[in-house]
């Protein structure tokens, strides 16, 4: 080999480059190792690229913890007032009430005498004081000469007889049982005498009170235009206490 064939291929590249003037200077690859050449100047920046697609959706995880309660806001403004609604229907009546405290002191009184110079008029046992004097309530009844209770509470009866001609024995009678006992003896006195009795009872609702004969033989029973015979009874007081008019305060002492 000559010094002259190393050479070869060079001058070949040499010639080949001369011979294509399309060929960029950039672009010739080089069969020859030579030294780095110096860096060139930055490039200019490229355009924009065209947006990328979208990215999967990612994997479910595990919820977070629960977020500590926030402070409370301050309250809203106060909306306007609504309109009226529409009425609506009437309700269910509701059961009937108690009845009501009494409002005044329930009453009882009557009072009776016989007619003048009429004889004594009985009612199955019972003495007929036909002339009333008073009986507002109507609880006397002149007809049979009973008074029967619509008020319980305690009563006084008490009956003044004017004896004459001969002696008197009566008895004061509730529900047919006597409670007390009374007599006069005539001892042919030349003017009539006087016999009065009376009597404090309980009585119920429905109790009825009587003055009757104790013997057919002494009913010296009289009435003329200076004295007279009666027959009273009124009530003292009632055992209605719920009223308001009876209820007392507490540590007082109770009225009669």
């Amino acid at each position: 080999m000559n010094a002259f064939q190393p050479w070869l291929p060079c001058i070949f590249f040499i010639l080949l480059m001369k011979l294509s003037n399309q060929l960029e200077d950039n672009k010739i690859p080089s069969l020859c190792s030579g030294q780095p050449g110096i860096p060139g100047s930055p490039g200019v920046h490229g355009s924009p690229g065209q947006p990328g697609r979208d990215g999967r959706d990612g994997r479910d995880s595990a919820p977070g913890e629960k977020g500590e309660k926030g402070v409370r806001g301050e309250p809203g403004v106060s909306g306007e007032r609504g309109a009226a609604g529409d009425r609506g229907d009437p309700g269910v009546r509701g059961e009937k009430g108690q009845p009501g405290e009494c409002a005044v002191a329930p009453k009882s009184a009557f009072s009776a005498k016989m007619s003048e110079g009429r004889s004594t008029q009985i009612v199955g046992e019972a003495v007929c004081f036909d002339q009333v004097l008073l009986n507002e309530q109507g609880d006397y009844n002149a007809e049979t000469g009973r008074f029967t209770c619509r008020v319980p509470g305690v009563y006084y009866f008490t009956v003044h007889a004017t004896v004459y001609r001969t002696s008197l024995q009566f008895d004061l009678v509730k529900n047919g049982h006597t409670v007390a006992s009374y007599f006069q003896f005539y001892g042919n006195w030349p003017k009539p005498a006087s016999l009065s009795g009376g009597s404090l009872l309980h009585l119920v609702p429905g109790d009825t009170v009587w003055m009757q004969m104790a013997l057919s033989e002494y009913n010296g029973l009289y009435s003329s235009p200076k004295t007279d015979s009666t027959f009273t009874g009124f009530l003292i007081y009632s055992d209605w206490k719920n009223s308001a008019v009876f209820v007392e305060p507490a540590g007082d002492i109770p009225r009669v």
